[in-house]
């Protein structure tokens, strides 16, 4: 709990927690992460994209990958990303202080990106963990101006050499992430940690309604192109899909009107949609009718429309064998197991598509995250570092 608020003070805004890839703030931060790794008896290393890679070995070949990410979201909470890199150096620190040695060795992962707050991507240390790193967004700009590939060499790695971060899959047991619940379920049944059982999947797209800016007070309401009228309808159509299927969640976070003026008529409206379940099927329905409802929306009003995909994650089910596992490990730490359903993205999502994935999730205070006022029971922490290590020695 010390290390996350060591950590909260790291940051590129005053008075805030903001920490995104490569920055100053990420740089203070892996100056204390790296010698916490390090007092838990771990060696450690930094990849070219800003991965922090730490290994506590053991007597076999076998290796078990833990972690989570140290960025942020702007104006973040202290706990989202960082409580699962600290409960995972806490899990070694034992088998450290314990003198201890698995039949096989642990991997504490500090991933430099999953919430694409700088670049507007997201997973970025994990995808290049998992070899899926796209080289295009090497030329993807912040609001700055600098570029990714800028930024990764201001920060001390080499932006050509970022697909050898690609760690081999051979020898894997799985990957294993602590994380919040980001949501109300187990502090409603008074619970300290859960089971994640899959993960929802994700369509994110932008979508544009472009029609004809004009005077607010001469243009007729029959004559008019009012591309946010077209955008509104579809906002209330997200909303209303998402109410009647269960399971279903939509959101339009974000909305840019041209030319934004008081008097005068919207000739442009783009705005964001986000659209998650855990049943890609349902997913893939209720995206594909509410595409069909802005072109209906588009021609009934005179506009244009255009929908441009930015990320489609599928729904990811965690492995049953590190389910059953995480399981046993709640029971013996005198805990009533419960599986739920993550709806927010991890970096578990990637890393599933190199070995078995795993997830513990630790309540939190009215399910809050990405707020200041995201907040943690030390005790909860404490369960989840018990899980954690009952898991170590169960495997």
């Amino acid at each position: 709990m010390q290390h996350c608020d060591v950590l909260a003070a790291c940051t590129d805004e005053p008075g805030s927690i903001t920490r995104p890839f490569a920055s100053d703030a990420m740089r203070r931060a892996h100056q204390y992460v790296r010698e916490w790794m390090r007092e838990a008896g771990m060696t450690v290393t930094r990849d070219n994209v800003g991965n922090l890679r730490a290994r506590y070995p053991g007597t076999g070949e076998a290796t078990l990958l833990v972690g989570s990410h140290l960025d942020s979201v702007r104006n973040a909470g202290r706990y989202d990303g960082p409580l699962g890199v600290m409960v995972a150096v806490a899990a070694v620190q034992r088998l450290r202080d314990a003198g201890k040695k698995l039949p096989f060795a642990v991997e504490v992962i500090a991933f430099a990106d999953e919430e694409g707050l700088r670049f507007g991507t997201t997973y970025l240390g994990s995808r290049a963990l998992a070899g899926t790193f796209d080289e295009r967004d090497l030329e993807r700009a912040d609001a700055g101006g600098v570029t990714m590939a800028e930024a990764i060499r201001a920060f001390g790695g080499d932006p050509e050499k970022v697909q050898s971060d690609r760690r081999p899959a051979e020898n894997l047991l799985g990957y294993v992430e602590v994380h919040i619940e980001q949501g109300p379920v187990l502090e409603a049944r008074g619970l300290p940690v859960g089971i994640v059982s899959g993960i929802a999947g994700q369509s994110r797209m932008e979508i544009t309604f472009s029609g004809e800016a004009g005077h607010a007070g001469t243009v007729p309401m029959d004559r008019r192109r009012d591309a946010l009228t077209g955008a509104a309808e579809l906002v209330l159509a997200a909303e209303a899909a998402a109410t009647t299927e269960p399971g279903l969640v939509a959101t339009v976070g974000k909305l840019e009107v041209e030319p934004g003026v008081a008097n005068v008529i919207p000739g442009r409206a783009t705005f964001t949609l986000d659209v998650r379940h855990a049943d890609d099927s349902v997913r893939a329905r209720a995206v594909e009718a509410l595409l069909s409802r802005a072109r209906d929306s588009a021609r009934r009003r005179k506009l244009a429309v255009e929908a441009r995909s930015v990320s489609d994650n599928a729904a990811v089910r965690c492995a049953p064998r590190l389910v059953a596992l995480l399981t046993r490990a709640v029971k013996d730490c005198g805990q009533r197991p419960l599986e739920l359903t993550s709806g927010a993205g991890h970096d578990a999502v990637v890393m599933a598509s190199m070995t078995d994935v795993g997830m513990l999730f630790v309540r939190c205070k009215g399910g809050v995250s990405h707020n200041p006022a995201e907040s943690v029971q030390t005790s909860d922490v404490a369960v989840a570092i018990d899980v954690l290590s009952r898991l170590l020695e169960s495997l």
